[in-house]
Formats: C-alpha cells, structure tokens, sequence
C-alpha cells in the first residue's frame, strides 16, 4: 500500500509541476489569450476523446438539459482560462499564478452560501488576509499598471475556477472525471471557434506545436495523473500539494524566462499562500 501511495504522490507533483508550467504558455506564444485557450482546449479535448474511445464508460451525460449544463461549464472553463493567460501576459507569471491561487480561498468562502451551510467569522478573516496580501503585490503599482492588472486578472481567475470546482463538486458524483473533463473542454472549443472565424490571427507551425504540446501533455496529461494519483492520496493532501503551483511556475519562470519577481510580489504572494494552506488544513479538520 505503501508503494501505491508513493506512486500517487509521485503522480500528483509531476501534475502539479505540468500546471504550473502551463502558465509559461502565456509568455511563450505571441497570441491572445482566447486564442491560447481554444488551442488548449481543443487538443485537449481531442486526447481525452482518444482516451475515452479505448476505455469503456457507460455513464454518459444524456438529454439537452444536462449537455446545456456542460456547456455552462465550459464557458466557466474558457473564462478561467481566457483570465488566467491575459494576467500573465500583462504582468508576470509570478503575478497570474499568485493572484489565480487565491481560489481555494474562494470557495472557502463560497461553500456555506452555496450549500446552504452556516457562515463562520474565521472565513471572513481569511478573506481579509488574502486581500491583504494582493494589496501588498500590487504595492507600490499604481491603479492600472502591470502588476494591479495582473493580479486584478489573476484573481478573477481564481474566482471562476472556485465557480467551477463547486460546480463539478456537484458532477464528479454522477459522472466519471474523464467525461467531465471532456465535456467541458469540448464545450469551451466550441464556444471559442466562431472568435476564430470573425479574427484574423497569424499562426506558424512553431505556434500550433506549442499549442498541441499545452493541450495534450500539460492539460490532459496532467489532469489524467492528478486523478489517478487521487486514488491513492487524501484529497486534502493533493490540495496542500496543489498549492506548489505558483512555485514550480516561479522557479521555471527564472530559469526559462529570467523572470524575477520583486520583494512585494513574494512576501504578498507568501501571505496568500499561507493563508490559503491555513484555510485548507482547517477545512480538513472540521
């Protein structure tokens, strides 16, 4: 059992490395981010369709309703991402990947409302340190320069993704990870190609293999081990592990792109991920 679990753990960083990798894409392709995004999701659509032709999975989504749903997932997919990639194409990535990891705060603050659960002081204070600690980024940025920008994206980002983890919360017990995975990439593709078809964009082969290499190996690749690796590790844990994204993105960010992040964007980037792993060890506590 041991082994197993060690192999889950192995799983989870190399997905989480691929995650915070994927953030790089911003800076290595010379396209809108709308455009990042529908290349993103619509390799990784293509993948997670191969994958899904040599398993067998019986429990398909079913009727117009429940396709409508998937679809309303897949806006909420292509907003996260469309933020996600224009905060980092305005600022840095260590900008957009500080900002977007405010999201486990989010739904902290989210859940009761959603779930008609009871508020709690302690939630609200976390929502203050996290404001705190964007403040202390964006300081001394004036309003509207780069780094206000970006964190403004970026937390919008985290926003969105919050939306769409209590969303799938609710999917995950009626339909198998994969086929949400597929349907919500497949369903942000296609609410993305009339852009497309109304935009000129200037594309080379050197761009559409980028944008290949982001959808297969750091999309669909690295859900499908974030996944399996869940079979063998706490939920909690993976989450805590998560929240190594925006470092895996940062130290890769130096050494690929010479990114260095001034004090104020890391010690406010230290007091939200702090406050994040505060908030989700006390979640698993209760």
């Amino acid at each position: 059992m041991k082994n197993f679990r060690g192999s889950g753990l192995i799983d989870i960083h190399v997905a989480v490395l691929l995650f915070g990798t994927a953030g790089l894409f911003g800076k290595f392709l010379c396209l809108p981010a709308w455009c990042i995004v529908l290349g993103r999701t619509g390799f990784a659509t293509i993948a997670l369709g191969c994958v899904l032709f040599f398993i067998s999975v019986h429990n398909r989504p079913k009727g117009i309703a429940t396709i409508g749903l998937f679809g309303l997932l897949g806006l909420v997919l292509a907003v996260h991402w469309i933020t996600f990639f224009h905060a980092i194409q305005v600022s840095s990535v260590a900008v957009g990947l500080l900002a977007f990891s405010t999201f486990p705060v989010f739904i902290t603050c989210l859940e009761p409302w959603w779930f008609n659960e009871k508020r709690r002081l302690i939630d609200m204070i976390t929502a203050l340190l996290v404001v705190l600690g964007l403040s202390i980024m964006v300081y001394p940025s004036p309003f509207g320069g780069e780094v206000f920008a970006g964190a403004f994206w970026g937390t919008i980002s985290g926003f969105t993704f919050a939306i769409l983890s209590l969303l799938n919360r609710q999917w995950v017990r009626h339909y198998p990870p994969v086929i949400i995975a597929f349907y919500q990439n497949a369903a942000a593709t296609l609410l993305l190609l009339p852009i497309l078809m109304g935009v000129e964009v200037q594309m080379d082969a050197g761009q559409l293999g980028l944008l290949a290499l982001l959808g297969v190996v750091f999309t669909a690749l690295s859900h499908a081990l974030f996944i399996r690796g869940l079979t063998f590790v706490r939920a909690q844990l993976a989450a805590v592990i998560a929240c190594l994204e925006p470092v895996y993105g940062i130290i890769l960010a130096y050494f690929l792109l010479h990114e260095i992040p001034s004090a104020h964007t890391l010690v406010g980037g230290a007091v939200i991920l702090i406050t994040t792993l505060v908030a989700m060890a006390r979640r698993a506590l209760i």
